[in-house]
């Protein structure tokens, strides 16, 4: 989710109507009262948008933990982003002729001015809406549909059950939907690469096995999520038997008619799918492909620049790398250690069950771990606790090897993170503690659970998402244990530079394929001639480069910067710099651009000298 795209996820309606409100002279400053009337009218308009916000989006108001629509799913309809448009038009208009920007408290001055500038993003970026692929290998709806049913639609009563089996049959119309919508990006020039559809095939046929759909023993995952969480009702057997009886009945008829239907869809476009791969191909491919760029790092690098700064931090940590060798005693090249770290069996937990649990303990260990030194670090930390999962077997094949879900905002979720572990060979024990530092804490269940718990800030500036400065300060979580004498392990700070560096090689092959016209195989190669990761990373990652043009830019970019400001701090404030203040400014205001956060910690820095 980025903050950027309001219109999906925060200022979406026009409501209340303008008040007359600027100044007849504006020269003179405002009083006392003036602000904080001017102020408490924006951050009232602030918050009536983003409640009409969730009230068009119901699977968001699931994912922040709400039942208000749990019965119903978003729409994707042309019609609807439209309606979506005309009401963003609107409220920048109000915002733009209706509010006197002197007469605004600090705090509601920056609301105003990153609200303002998602609006216009969002009407700028409308040109671009058909410049996705809604069925990916990564995020895409075959799987995370169901994944929402099983991870976020709670069933603690019999409404609830209720709920989930009307969204089972909403399943029909929305997946007709979805394949009205990829055969529109078809005829606009926006197809799917070719390598993606056996992964999505495969997605989808996989949710129609198992009963009820086949006479086989095992039960299908979304019968078994149901049943699973009908039976931990406290309802006779009778009314279980119905709830269930109804589920299975959506799921003969509508979410296997809804699934044939994508199935279908995606089928016939496979015959006529191409190996073009970046998003160049598209129409005005470049200059989207700079927009989003633009979009996702917060900055005005040019993808020449951010190719630039990727191939230079390669080299900087191939160097740091060496004298790593050195200190374990390894005699030989840099690409035969890399080598050696592939496959020596001392790095890897058998792909067994016990292999996979001995991981899952030693992860949750080594968050466990973090969670007794916050306080060497942070100020405020978040009230929602963090849990350690494993993927779940159905969408395991096609997930990240690993990921953070927030926690819902009522506290019936903690935070979630999530380890795959479906292939073992891609989850080296050397990278554990870089992984659960940046999926987990002090990474982004910090970062993120802080920001939604925050009580002075309006609610879409909680769960706003700049992809640069959540990455960014997830990448750069990975290096704080390291100064706090984590990776002691000479391998295990080895992984933390795997990882960065991997983050750096994203930085080369997505500037590659979209700008520079690589192929896939060229990206690949790239990454298993630059780093120690198994190929299978390599694969998966330039997979996710191509359906996700500029997301993975944000990472190193986004952490160069978080660094470049404490280092500034550090240097102005000398001995009066505390690092816990300084978490306390990059954390306690929500997600920001990159240029934002400079600002804030400027004024810091003024306010502590």
């Amino acid at each position: 989710m980025k903050l950027t795209n309001i219109a999906k996820h925060v200022a979406l309606s026009f409501l209340i109507a303008s008040t007359a409100c600027k100044t007849d002279k504006p020269d003179e400053l405002p009083t006392t009262e003036e602000i904080q009337k001017e102020s408490a009218k924006v951050n009232a308009f602030f918050q009536q948008q983003f409640q009409q916000s969730l009230d068009l989006h119901p699977m968001y108001q699931t994912y922040l933990g709400m039942k208000k629509d749990a019965d119903k799913w978003d729409d994707m309809s042309d019609a609807f982003l439209d309606k979506e448009l005309a009401l963003t038009k609107k409220a920048l208009q109000w915002i733009t002729d209706s509010v006197n920007v002197k007469a605004l408290d600090e705090s509601t001055k920056l609301s105003y001015d990153l609200f303002k500038q998602g609006l216009e993003n969002t009407i700028e970026d409308d040109k671009y809406r058909l410049y996705s692929y809604p069925v990916n290998q990564m995020h895409g709806a075959q799987a995370e549909i169901p994944a929402f049913l099983i991870n976020m639609h709670q069933i603690s009563n019999q409404k609830d059950a209720e709920d989930y089996i009307c969204r089972l049959e909403g399943i029909k119309p929305m997946f007709t939907q979805l394949s009205e919508n990829l055969k529109k990006r078809q005829e606009a020039g926006v197809m799917i690469p070719k390598f993606v559809f056996t992964k999505v095939l495969d997605d989808s046929k996989n949710l129609i096995k198992g009963q009820p759909f086949d006479n086989s023993d095992k039960k299908s995952t979304l019968l078994n999520d149901f049943e699973s969480k009908v039976s931990k009702l406290d309802l006779s057997d009778t009314e279980k038997k119905e709830l269930v009886d109804q589920a299975i009945k959506a799921l003969k008829e509508d979410v296997l008619s809804g699934y044939t239907t994508l199935i279908n869809t995606l089928e016939e476009q496979q015959k006529v799918a191409t190996t073009d791969d970046g998003a160049w191909k598209f129409p005005n491919g470049e200059a989207f492909y700079n927009s989003a760029l633009k979009r996702t790092t917060t900055t005005n690098l040019s993808a020449d620049e951010i190719h630039k700064i990727g191939l230079a931090e390669v080299a900087r940590i191939h160097g740091e790398m060496k004298e790593i060798m050195k200190k374990v005693g390894f005699k030989g090249t840099l690409q035969e250690f890399f080598q050696f770290m592939k496959t020596d069996k001392q790095f890897y937990f058998a792909a067994t069950d016990k292999g996979r649990k001995e991981y899952m303990d030693k992860a949750t260990d080594m968050i466990n771990t973090m969670k007794g030194r916050l306080d060497e670090l942070f100020i405020t930390k978040p009230k929602a606790d963090l849990q350690v999962k494993a993927v779940e077997a159905f969408r395991e094949k096609s997930a990240g090897k690993a990921f953070y879900q927030q926690p819902a905002i009522d506290g019936s979720r903690p935070g979630t993170y999530y380890a795959n572990m479906y292939d073992m060979a891609s989850m080296p024990s050397y990278q554990m503690e870089a992984l659960a530092y940046h999926e987990g804490i002090p990474g982004h269940h910090m970062q993120i659970a802080i920001a939604q718990e925050l009580k002075e800030v309006p609610m879409f500036r909680k769960f706003g998402r700049y992809t640069a400065y959540v990455e960014g300060w997830g990448l750069y979580s990975e290096f704080i244990p390291k100064e706090m004498g984590f990776y002691a392990d000479p391998y295990s700070d080895f992984g933390r530079l795997a990882m960065e560096l991997w983050r750096a090689c994203r930085l080369v092959v997505d500037t590659g394929i979209h700008a520079k016209k690589w192929n896939r195989e060229q990206g690949i190669k790239y990454y298993t001639d630059n780093t120690p990761n198994a190929e299978a990373d390599a694969v998966k990652m330039v997979e996710r480069h191509i359906v996700m043009p500029s997301q993975a830019t944000a990472y190193k970019i986004g952490m160069i910067k978080i660094i470049e400001l404490r280092e500034k701090a550090k240097k102005a404030l000398g001995d009066k710099f505390d690092i816990r203040k300084f978490h306390d400014v990059v954390l306690t205001n929500g997600p920001l651009p990159l240029d934002i956060l400079e600002n804030l910690v400027d004024k810091y820095i003024a306010i502590q000298e």
